[in-house]
Protein backbone atom coordinates (compact mmCIF):
# COMPACT_ATOMS: atom_id res chain seq x y z
CA UNK A 1 0.00 0.00 0.00
CA UNK A 2 1.28 3.45 -0.98
CA UNK A 3 0.27 6.71 0.68
CA UNK A 4 0.18 10.13 -0.95
CA UNK A 5 -1.20 13.65 -0.56
CA UNK A 6 -2.99 15.51 -3.35
CA UNK A 7 -3.09 19.30 -3.65
CA UNK A 8 -5.88 21.28 -5.32
CA UNK A 9 -4.92 24.62 -3.71
CA UNK A 10 -8.51 25.41 -2.78
CA UNK A 11 -9.26 28.80 -1.32
CA UNK A 12 -12.22 30.28 0.51
CA UNK A 13 -12.35 34.09 0.55
CA UNK A 14 -9.82 34.28 -2.30
CA UNK A 15 -7.93 37.53 -1.79
CA UNK A 16 -4.46 37.93 -3.29
CA UNK A 17 -2.85 37.84 0.16
CA UNK A 18 -4.68 34.65 1.14
CA UNK A 19 -3.87 33.04 -2.21
CA UNK A 20 -0.16 33.68 -1.77
CA UNK A 21 -0.23 32.30 1.77
CA UNK A 22 -2.15 29.24 0.55
CA UNK A 23 0.48 28.28 -2.01
CA UNK A 24 3.22 28.60 0.58
CA UNK A 25 1.13 26.53 3.00
CA UNK A 26 0.80 23.78 0.39
CA UNK A 27 4.57 23.70 -0.03
CA UNK A 28 4.96 23.42 3.75
CA UNK A 29 2.52 20.48 3.80
CA UNK A 30 4.28 18.74 0.90
CA UNK A 31 7.70 18.99 2.52
CA UNK A 32 6.27 17.80 5.85
CA UNK A 33 4.63 14.84 4.06
CA UNK A 34 8.09 13.49 3.22
CA UNK A 35 9.13 13.78 6.88
CA UNK A 36 5.97 11.90 7.87
CA UNK A 37 6.70 8.96 5.58
CA UNK A 38 4.31 9.56 2.69
CA UNK A 39 5.37 7.98 -0.59
CA UNK A 40 4.20 10.68 -3.00
CA UNK A 41 2.53 14.02 -3.49
CA UNK A 42 0.24 14.88 -6.39
CA UNK A 43 -0.60 18.35 -7.73
CA UNK A 44 -3.59 19.02 -9.98
CA UNK A 45 -3.70 21.39 -12.95
CA UNK A 46 -6.71 23.64 -13.37
CA UNK A 47 -7.17 27.07 -14.90
CA UNK A 48 -9.38 29.98 -13.83
CA UNK A 49 -11.33 27.84 -11.34
CA UNK A 50 -11.48 30.41 -8.53
CA UNK A 51 -12.23 28.80 -5.16
CA UNK A 52 -11.92 25.23 -6.44
CA UNK A 53 -8.28 25.06 -7.62
CA UNK A 54 -5.63 27.78 -7.68
CA UNK A 55 -3.00 25.24 -8.82
CA UNK A 56 -2.51 26.51 -12.38
CA UNK A 57 1.22 25.77 -12.78
CA UNK A 58 1.89 22.45 -11.04
CA UNK A 59 5.20 22.00 -12.87
CA UNK A 60 6.54 24.99 -10.91
CA UNK A 61 5.02 23.86 -7.61
CA UNK A 62 6.40 20.33 -8.02
CA UNK A 63 9.85 21.60 -8.99
CA UNK A 64 9.96 23.80 -5.89
CA UNK A 65 8.90 20.87 -3.69
CA UNK A 66 11.40 18.54 -5.37
CA UNK A 67 14.20 20.97 -4.60
CA UNK A 68 13.26 20.96 -0.92
CA UNK A 69 12.89 17.18 -0.56
CA UNK A 70 14.96 14.11 -1.35
CA UNK A 71 12.86 10.93 -1.31
CA UNK A 72 9.15 11.61 -1.79
CA UNK A 73 7.83 11.05 -5.32
CA UNK A 74 6.50 14.07 -7.22
CA UNK A 75 3.30 13.52 -9.19
CA UNK A 76 1.36 15.44 -11.82
CA UNK A 77 -2.18 14.54 -10.87
CA UNK A 78 -2.78 15.59 -13.64
CA UNK A 79 -1.45 17.58 -16.61
CA UNK A 80 -4.25 19.00 -18.77
CA UNK A 81 -3.31 17.24 -22.02
CA UNK A 82 -5.48 18.91 -24.69
CA UNK A 83 -3.02 20.50 -27.07
CA UNK A 84 -3.93 24.15 -26.48
CA UNK A 85 -3.30 23.70 -22.76
CA UNK A 86 -0.02 21.85 -23.20
CA UNK A 87 1.58 20.59 -26.42
CA UNK A 88 2.58 16.96 -25.74
CA UNK A 89 6.18 17.52 -26.86
CA UNK A 90 6.47 20.34 -24.31
CA UNK A 91 4.96 18.09 -21.62
CA UNK A 92 7.60 15.47 -22.44
CA UNK A 93 10.40 18.04 -22.23
CA UNK A 94 9.22 19.45 -18.89
CA UNK A 95 8.60 15.99 -17.44
CA UNK A 96 12.08 14.80 -18.40
CA UNK A 97 13.72 17.88 -16.90
CA UNK A 98 11.87 17.52 -13.59
CA UNK A 99 12.49 13.78 -13.49
CA UNK A 100 16.18 14.37 -14.10
CA UNK A 101 16.53 17.11 -11.47
CA UNK A 102 14.53 15.16 -8.87
CA UNK A 103 16.64 12.03 -9.31
CA UNK A 104 13.90 9.98 -10.97
CA UNK A 105 10.99 10.81 -8.66
CA UNK A 106 8.38 11.98 -11.18
CA UNK A 107 4.99 10.40 -11.96
CA UNK A 108 2.96 11.83 -14.85
CA UNK A 109 -0.84 11.79 -14.96
CA UNK A 110 -3.07 12.97 -17.80
CA UNK A 111 -6.51 14.55 -17.80
CA UNK A 112 -8.92 16.64 -19.84
CA UNK A 113 -9.43 19.92 -17.95
CA UNK A 114 -12.79 19.89 -19.60
CA UNK A 115 -14.81 22.61 -17.86
CA UNK A 116 -16.18 25.41 -20.03
CA UNK A 117 -14.36 27.89 -17.80
CA UNK A 118 -10.99 26.28 -18.53
CA UNK A 119 -11.39 25.39 -22.19
CA UNK A 120 -12.64 28.88 -23.06
CA UNK A 121 -9.48 30.41 -21.54
CA UNK A 122 -7.15 28.59 -23.93
CA UNK A 123 -9.44 27.99 -26.90
CA UNK A 124 -9.62 24.23 -26.33
CA UNK A 125 -12.13 22.31 -28.45
CA UNK A 126 -14.26 20.53 -25.83
CA UNK A 127 -15.41 17.95 -28.36
CA UNK A 128 -11.83 16.77 -28.94
CA UNK A 129 -10.48 16.63 -25.38
CA UNK A 130 -10.77 12.85 -24.90
CA UNK A 131 -9.15 12.14 -28.26
CA UNK A 132 -6.41 14.72 -27.67
CA UNK A 133 -5.57 13.25 -24.24
CA UNK A 134 -5.08 9.78 -25.73
CA UNK A 135 -2.97 11.02 -28.62
CA UNK A 136 -0.87 13.11 -26.22
CA UNK A 137 -0.20 9.99 -24.15
CA UNK A 138 0.83 8.10 -27.28
CA UNK A 139 3.30 10.85 -28.12
CA UNK A 140 4.70 11.09 -24.60
CA UNK A 141 4.93 7.31 -24.28
CA UNK A 142 7.22 7.07 -27.30
CA UNK A 143 9.06 10.38 -26.92
CA UNK A 144 12.23 8.66 -25.70
CA UNK A 145 11.79 5.25 -27.35
CA UNK A 146 14.34 6.25 -29.99
CA UNK A 147 16.76 9.08 -30.63
CA UNK A 148 14.06 11.12 -32.32
CA UNK A 149 10.32 11.37 -31.84
CA UNK A 150 8.24 10.98 -34.98
CA UNK A 151 4.46 10.90 -34.83
CA UNK A 152 1.77 10.94 -37.47
CA UNK A 153 -1.63 10.65 -35.84
CA UNK A 154 -5.18 11.70 -36.60
CA UNK A 155 -4.70 15.08 -34.87
CA UNK A 156 -0.97 15.85 -34.83
CA UNK A 157 1.95 15.35 -37.20
CA UNK A 158 5.45 15.63 -35.77
CA UNK A 159 8.41 15.11 -38.07
CA UNK A 160 11.55 13.61 -36.48
CA UNK A 161 12.82 15.70 -33.58
CA UNK A 162 14.92 14.77 -30.53
CA UNK A 163 13.14 15.27 -27.20
CA UNK A 164 15.67 16.71 -24.78
CA UNK A 165 16.73 16.04 -22.10
CA UNK A 166 16.26 12.35 -21.47
CA UNK A 167 14.44 11.51 -18.21
CA UNK A 168 16.24 9.85 -15.32
CA UNK A 169 13.76 6.93 -15.26
CA UNK A 170 13.95 4.43 -18.12
CA UNK A 171 12.22 4.66 -20.50
CA UNK A 172 10.14 7.42 -18.85
CA UNK A 173 8.21 8.35 -15.68
CA UNK A 174 5.17 6.13 -14.92
CA UNK A 175 2.00 7.27 -16.69
CA UNK A 176 -1.50 7.64 -15.21
CA UNK A 177 -4.98 8.78 -16.26
CA UNK A 178 -7.59 10.62 -14.19
CA UNK A 179 -10.60 8.29 -13.94
CA UNK A 180 -14.09 9.10 -12.70
CA UNK A 181 -16.20 6.82 -14.93
CA UNK A 182 -16.15 3.22 -16.13
CA UNK A 183 -15.24 4.48 -19.60
CA UNK A 184 -12.06 6.19 -18.41
CA UNK A 185 -11.09 3.20 -16.27
CA UNK A 186 -11.40 0.99 -19.33
CA UNK A 187 -9.39 3.51 -21.34
CA UNK A 188 -6.59 3.56 -18.74
CA UNK A 189 -6.44 -0.24 -18.68
CA UNK A 190 -6.35 -0.52 -22.45
CA UNK A 191 -3.64 2.14 -22.68
CA UNK A 192 -1.59 0.23 -20.11
CA UNK A 193 -1.42 3.09 -17.60
CA UNK A 194 -2.39 3.65 -13.97
CA UNK A 195 -5.74 4.96 -12.74
CA UNK A 196 -6.17 8.01 -10.47
CA UNK A 197 -9.67 7.52 -9.09
CA UNK A 198 -12.05 9.93 -7.37
CA UNK A 199 -13.24 8.15 -4.22
CA UNK A 200 -16.05 10.30 -2.85
CA UNK A 201 -18.78 7.68 -3.26
CA UNK A 202 -17.05 5.36 -0.78
CA UNK A 203 -15.46 1.89 -0.66
CA UNK A 204 -18.35 0.04 -2.31
CA UNK A 205 -18.11 2.30 -5.35
CA UNK A 206 -14.32 1.92 -5.34
CA UNK A 207 -14.68 -1.88 -5.36
CA UNK A 208 -16.93 -1.65 -8.42
CA UNK A 209 -14.45 0.65 -10.17
CA UNK A 210 -11.58 -1.70 -9.36
CA UNK A 211 -13.56 -4.60 -10.80
CA UNK A 212 -14.16 -2.64 -14.01
CA UNK A 213 -10.43 -1.80 -14.24
CA UNK A 214 -9.39 -5.42 -13.63
CA UNK A 215 -11.94 -6.71 -16.15
CA UNK A 216 -10.54 -4.38 -18.80
CA UNK A 217 -6.98 -5.46 -17.94
CA UNK A 218 -7.91 -9.13 -18.25
CA UNK A 219 -9.50 -8.71 -21.68
CA UNK A 220 -7.11 -6.19 -23.29
CA UNK A 221 -4.53 -6.74 -25.96
CA UNK A 222 -1.48 -4.55 -26.45
CA UNK A 223 -2.71 -2.67 -29.52
CA UNK A 224 -3.49 0.55 -27.60
CA UNK A 225 -0.56 0.48 -25.18
CA UNK A 226 1.10 3.89 -25.14
CA UNK A 227 4.40 2.52 -23.86
CA UNK A 228 6.43 -0.64 -23.66
CA UNK A 229 6.16 -0.35 -19.87
CA UNK A 230 2.73 -1.20 -18.43
CA UNK A 231 1.57 0.45 -15.20
CA UNK A 232 -1.51 -1.17 -13.61
CA UNK A 233 -1.57 0.98 -10.46
CA UNK A 234 -4.92 1.89 -8.88
CA UNK A 235 -4.78 5.03 -6.70
CA UNK A 236 -7.87 6.16 -4.78
CA UNK A 237 -8.82 9.55 -3.33
CA UNK A 238 -9.39 9.62 0.44
CA UNK A 239 -10.73 12.82 2.02
CA UNK A 240 -9.36 12.99 5.56
CA UNK A 241 -8.91 15.12 8.65
CA UNK A 242 -7.44 13.36 11.69
CA UNK A 243 -7.23 15.00 15.13
CA UNK A 244 -7.23 13.76 18.71
CA UNK A 245 -10.76 15.17 19.04
CA UNK A 246 -12.99 12.97 16.83
CA UNK A 247 -15.90 15.39 16.68
CA UNK A 248 -13.67 18.36 15.88
CA UNK A 249 -12.02 16.37 13.07
CA UNK A 250 -15.37 15.40 11.60
CA UNK A 251 -16.65 18.97 11.82
CA UNK A 252 -13.54 20.46 10.15
CA UNK A 253 -13.31 17.71 7.53
CA UNK A 254 -16.96 17.63 6.51
CA UNK A 255 -17.05 21.42 6.36
CA UNK A 256 -14.01 21.37 4.07
CA UNK A 257 -15.57 18.70 1.88
CA UNK A 258 -18.78 20.72 1.63
CA UNK A 259 -16.74 23.62 0.27
CA UNK A 260 -15.05 21.20 -2.17
CA UNK A 261 -18.38 19.78 -3.32
CA UNK A 262 -20.01 23.17 -3.76
CA UNK A 263 -16.96 24.50 -5.62
CA UNK A 264 -16.93 21.58 -8.03
CA UNK A 265 -20.68 21.97 -8.43
CA UNK A 266 -20.20 25.63 -9.32
CA UNK A 267 -17.71 25.02 -12.13
CA UNK A 268 -18.84 21.61 -13.36
CA UNK A 269 -22.57 21.87 -12.82
CA UNK A 270 -23.53 25.53 -12.92
CA UNK A 271 -24.44 25.77 -9.23
CA UNK A 272 -23.97 28.93 -7.17
CA UNK A 273 -20.82 30.28 -5.58
CA UNK A 274 -19.60 27.97 -2.80
CA UNK A 275 -20.51 28.77 0.79
CA UNK A 276 -17.34 30.17 2.38
CA UNK A 277 -18.61 30.81 5.90
CA UNK A 278 -17.43 28.65 8.79
CA UNK A 279 -19.99 28.91 11.60
CA UNK A 280 -18.91 27.50 14.95
CA UNK A 281 -21.24 24.83 16.25
CA UNK A 282 -22.89 24.04 12.91
CA UNK A 283 -24.02 20.44 12.43
CA UNK A 284 -21.84 19.94 9.37
CA UNK A 285 -23.19 16.48 8.55
CA UNK A 286 -26.70 17.96 8.38
CA UNK A 287 -25.43 20.91 6.33
CA UNK A 288 -23.81 18.46 3.92
CA UNK A 289 -27.08 16.54 3.52
CA UNK A 290 -28.94 19.79 2.91
CA UNK A 291 -26.42 20.84 0.25
CA UNK A 292 -26.87 17.48 -1.50
CA UNK A 293 -30.64 17.91 -1.41
CA UNK A 294 -30.26 21.30 -3.07
CA UNK A 295 -28.32 19.67 -5.91
CA UNK A 296 -31.04 17.07 -6.39
CA UNK A 297 -33.73 19.78 -6.38
CA UNK A 298 -31.84 21.81 -9.00
CA UNK A 299 -31.50 18.74 -11.25
CA UNK A 300 -35.22 18.02 -10.90
CA UNK A 301 -35.98 21.65 -11.74
CA UNK A 302 -34.05 21.31 -14.99
CA UNK A 303 -35.50 17.85 -15.70
CA UNK A 304 -32.05 16.23 -15.49
CA UNK A 305 -31.84 12.60 -14.27
CA UNK A 306 -30.27 12.29 -10.81
CA UNK A 307 -27.46 9.77 -11.08
CA UNK A 308 -25.35 8.58 -8.13
CA UNK A 309 -22.36 10.61 -9.33
CA UNK A 310 -24.38 13.81 -9.00
CA UNK A 311 -24.25 13.71 -5.21
CA UNK A 312 -21.15 11.54 -4.61
CA UNK A 313 -19.02 14.52 -3.54
CA UNK A 314 -21.52 15.16 -0.71
CA UNK A 315 -20.97 11.73 0.85
CA UNK A 316 -19.37 12.44 4.25
CA UNK A 317 -18.35 8.86 5.13
CA UNK A 318 -14.57 9.20 4.90
CA UNK A 319 -11.45 9.19 7.07
CA UNK A 320 -12.62 11.92 9.45
CA UNK A 321 -11.97 11.43 13.16
CA UNK A 322 -9.12 9.88 15.11
CA UNK A 323 -6.20 7.87 13.74
CA UNK A 324 -8.13 4.69 14.56
CA UNK A 325 -11.05 5.95 12.45
CA UNK A 326 -8.67 6.61 9.56
CA UNK A 327 -7.11 3.16 9.89
CA UNK A 328 -10.54 1.53 9.77
CA UNK A 329 -11.49 3.51 6.66
CA UNK A 330 -8.21 2.73 4.87
CA UNK A 331 -8.75 -0.96 5.58
CA UNK A 332 -12.07 -0.68 3.75
CA UNK A 333 -10.35 1.00 0.79
CA UNK A 334 -7.66 -1.68 0.82
CA UNK A 335 -10.31 -4.39 0.76
CA UNK A 336 -11.92 -2.55 -2.18
CA UNK A 337 -8.68 -2.89 -4.17
CA UNK A 338 -6.79 0.36 -3.62
CA UNK A 339 -3.05 0.20 -4.31
CA UNK A 340 -2.57 3.76 -3.11
CA UNK A 341 -4.42 6.11 -0.76
CA UNK A 342 -4.38 9.70 -2.03
CA UNK A 343 -5.12 11.82 1.02
CA UNK A 344 -7.20 14.92 0.29
CA UNK A 345 -6.45 17.14 3.29
CA UNK A 346 -6.20 20.66 1.89
CA UNK A 347 -9.82 21.65 1.30
CA UNK A 348 -10.95 25.27 1.09
CA UNK A 349 -12.07 25.95 4.66
CA UNK A 350 -9.61 23.65 6.47
CA UNK A 351 -7.06 25.71 8.45
CA UNK A 352 -3.35 25.07 7.99
CA UNK A 353 -2.89 23.80 11.54
CA UNK A 354 -5.52 21.08 10.95
CA UNK A 355 -3.81 20.07 7.69
CA UNK A 356 -0.42 19.78 9.39
CA UNK A 357 -1.82 17.88 12.37
CA UNK A 358 -3.60 15.47 10.02
CA UNK A 359 -0.35 14.75 8.18
CA UNK A 360 1.41 14.23 11.51
CA UNK A 361 -1.24 11.78 12.73
CA UNK A 362 -1.07 9.81 9.47
CA UNK A 363 2.72 9.78 9.61
CA UNK A 364 2.97 8.72 13.25
CA UNK A 365 -0.03 6.38 13.54
CA UNK A 366 -1.85 5.47 10.32
CA UNK A 367 0.99 4.74 7.88
CA UNK A 368 3.09 2.81 10.45
CA UNK A 369 0.09 0.56 11.18
CA UNK A 370 -0.05 -0.58 7.55
CA UNK A 371 3.72 -0.76 7.16
CA UNK A 372 3.89 -3.07 10.19
CA UNK A 373 1.05 -5.22 8.88
CA UNK A 374 2.75 -5.61 5.50
CA UNK A 375 6.13 -6.47 7.03
CA UNK A 376 4.60 -8.89 9.58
Amino acid sequence: MKFSVIFEAQLADPTVEREHRLIRDCVEQAVFAEEMGFDRIWAVEHHSLKWYAHMSAPEIFLTWVAARTSTIRIGHGVVCMPFRFNHPARVAERAAMLDLLSGGRLDLGAGRGGTLQETSLCGVDRERTTQEVEEALQIIGKAWASDELEHHGPLLDIDPHPILPRPHQTPHPPLFLACSRTETLRQAAELGIGALVMGFAGPESIAAMRAAYDTAIASRGDARFVSGVVNDHFAVLCPTIVLDDREAARRVGIRGQRFFAQSIGHWYGGAGIPDEAVVEGTDEAAAMREAAEQVVARLHEHDIPVRPAATATFNADHAYGTADDAIAYVERLSDAGADEIMCLVQMGTVPQEACMETLRQWGEKVIPYFRARESG
